[in-house]
This record gives C-alpha cells, structure tokens and sequence, in this order.
C-alpha cells in the first residue's frame, strides 16, 4: 500500500499554495485529490488546466458526466466515481444517467451511448479506433472536435485515477455517501 501526502495550504510545497488556494476558494475546501496533486506542483497546476479547459469544451453537463464517469469506471477509481457522482449532482444532470454509468447499463439516449461506447473503446484500445467505431460517432452527431476533445478529458482523468490508485486516497467527506466498488 502507498500513502501519499495530503497537503494543505500550510504543508504544501510553496509552488503549490496558489493552486490549493485556487480549489479552495472554487471548493470551498481541498479535495483530497487536489492535497495529493501538490506534492508535484505541475501536476496540480495542469490537472486545474485540464480540467478547465474539459469542462470548457463542446459537451454539455450530460456529455461531460459520460465522459469521465466512463473513464473512471473502467479504471475503477474509488475516489472519483464517487467525486464525479456529486459532482453530476450538483451540476443537476439526471440521476439515471449517473446511475447508468456507475452500474455499466444502458445510456438514457442513443448519442449518449455512442459517445460512451466511443470513450470505452479509447480507452481499452489506448486510442486505436476502428473506422466504424468513428463513423458510428460521427452519425451520431459528433465531430473530430468532440473525438479529440474524448483525449482531452481522458487525460485529465488520466492523472486522477491513477493518482488516486498509487495514493489511496480516501474519499472526500461530502462525496461519502457516493461511495462505490464496481461490481
């Protein structure tokens, strides 16, 4: 088991404070993740890159959840299914939509779907898509934009799960009660 450092504003690496700074004012508190991240002061600052920019591209709240709710299932992080459940939550996207990805079921729509299924395939096929994988995303109504955009917020997932997986990091107390194993 490896335990890394939570770091707050007072034992964080002084390169790292605005960036705890920066969460803590858009968070009202450091997640725990963010804590682990300032051991690596760059790591934090382009995981806060990342993820503004994700949550800046073209999808929507419901198209960003499948995003990074896919990618977090099939890497089984035990922090961020969680985090991104509540987070889901208060960005009011549809419980069954959250339900579905946390479960592996069905998506709510056709397109979502796709863009499920897309994201899966990307990630279990390091990227490698077959021609028809592609074409089935682009008649569902997505484009390249969207299609790079997926490696986008896969990197940004990228650096949390496997954060998370060396760090154990234990789960934020406000994302508790999403709690989650995979089956």
């Amino acid at each position: 088991m490896t335990h890394l450092t939570i770091h707050d504003l007072e034992t964080a690496p002084e390169e790292s404070q605005t960036f705890l700074a920066k969460s803590l004012k858009a968070n009202g508190r450091i997640p725990g993740l963010h804590g682990v991240l300032a051991s690596a002061p760059n790591l934090l600052e382009g995981y806060q890159k990342l993820h503004e920019l994700f949550v800046n591209s073209s999808f929507d709240k419901e198209e960003l959840t499948v995003v990074w709710q896919t990618i977090n299932v099939e890497h089984e992080c035990h922090y961020c299914v969680p985090a991104h459940t509540g987070i889901a939550q208060m960005m009011n996207v549809d419980p069954a939509l959250t339900e579905a990805l946390r479960n592996e079921t069905e998506m709510p729509t056709a397109k979502l779907q796709v863009l499920h299924d897309t994201t899966l395939s990307m990630v279990r096929n390091r990227g490698n898509l077959t021609d028809e994988e592609v074409q089935a995303f682009y008649a569902a109504g997505y484009g390249e934009r969207q299609l790079l955009e997926i490696v986008l917020g896969l990197s940004q997932k990228v650096i949390s799960n496997y954060v998370n997986r060396i760090a154990e990091t234990p789960i934020d107390t406000v994302f508790e009660k999403f709690a989650w194993k995979k089956a």
